[in-house]
């Protein structure tokens, strides 16, 4: 593999042969209209690119694995459900990809120190280094599922319904506003899962299995998380009264709602996760499975393009 690079550049940047798999509609409509500031970015960075927009998720797997067929850099545009799509198959296929924000969290981007300006975006694709970051998996009754943040259910199941419902221009604040619209009718669940082969029962809000740590457009739901310590973090929230909860959510933004006695984290790399009523599983914002589910960790997985250094960026 020759990590799709074409040769050096007159400054010394690396130029890369590129494939943009663009979500037109990620974001409202973001990405598309920043599709023009950005092919012209990488072109003008001499980079060899194609630019293909997607018409559905599937298409984006089509797509993706042409492109490392072709020995290009997958660069994947959008919100984070099409990042963790082109995942999956980078990592099928022993290819190499990028991400550029896109859409209405970036949270991937958050996590991983890509900068949420384009134009510094898209300069990390000639000075950037190849990592290699950990894959997560959900398997369920529908098949197997990739995601680079966070698989939840409970609360955060209902929260991703909300947003996902929602039409409007909100932008960020969509999961805020959703989540303290979930509130109201919330009632406690009975969450069962195993951790590594240990029992774990809950009864409350929401049972997270972190990869990244960070969802919702900044949340740092499991603030010690890394996509490169072969495990995963599993967040969960007992059943408190509605008000402290609320209270308790802008403290997720600063990672600090671990210290309150109702949430509590552990590490494992394979979580069985089962409730006493239907919750669709979400990651990166996508609906991916149905409980009951397995969700596991694939070590150093996926190979991608990020800041060139020598340990895990801190969510912004």
């Amino acid at each position: 593999m020759s990590h799709c690079t074409s040769g050096p550049g007159p400054k010394g940047e690396r130029l890369r042969r590129l494939q943009l798999v663009v979500n037109p509609s990620a974001g409202g409509g973001r990405a598309g209209a920043q599709l023009p500031a950005t092919e012209a970015s990488l072109r003008s960075a001499g980079h060899d690119l194609v630019v293909t927009p997607t018409r559905s998720l599937e298409h984006a797997d089509e797509l993706t694995a042409a492109a490392v067929a072709d020995d290009r850099i997958v660069v994947a545009m959008g919100g984070d459900g099409i990042v963790g799509r082109v995942a999956g198959i980078v990592a099928a296929t022993g290819g190499v990809m990028a991400a550029l924000p896109g859409g209405r969290g970036n949270d991937f981007c958050r996590a991983a120190g890509i900068p949420a300006d384009l134009d510094q975006a898209c300069a990390l694709l000639s000075g950037g280094q190849v990592r290699a970051l950990d894959l997560g998996i959900v398997t369920s009754a529908t098949g197997e599922a990739p995601f680079l943040g966070i698989a939840s259910i409970g609360f955060d199941s209902e929260v991703q319904e909300r947003v996902l419902r929602s039409r409007l221009p909100l932008g960020q604040l969509v999961y805020l506003v959703s989540s303290f619209a979930a509130i109201a009718g919330w009632r406690p669940a009975q969450f069962s899962c195993i951790v590594d082969g240990a029992p774990l029962e809950v009864r409350g809000w929401a049972v997270a299995v972190a990869n990244s740590g960070v969802y919702g457009s900044g949340m740092r739901l499991a603030p010690d998380a890394s996509m490169e310590d072969g495990s995963l973090d599993v967040v969960s929230t007992a059943a408190t009264g509605r008000l402290r909860f609320a209270r308790s959510l802008p403290k997720v933004f600063r990672g600090t709602h671990v210290e309150d006695p109702s949430v509590t984290v552990q590490r494992g790399r394979i979580v069985e996760l089962a409730a006493d009523r239907p919750f669709r599983v979400f990651a990166d914002g996508d609906p991916v499975g149905t409980l009951p589910c397995t969700v596991t960790v694939r070590p150093g997985a996926v190979r991608v393009v990020l800041p060139d250094i020598t340990t895990p960026p801190s969510p912004r």
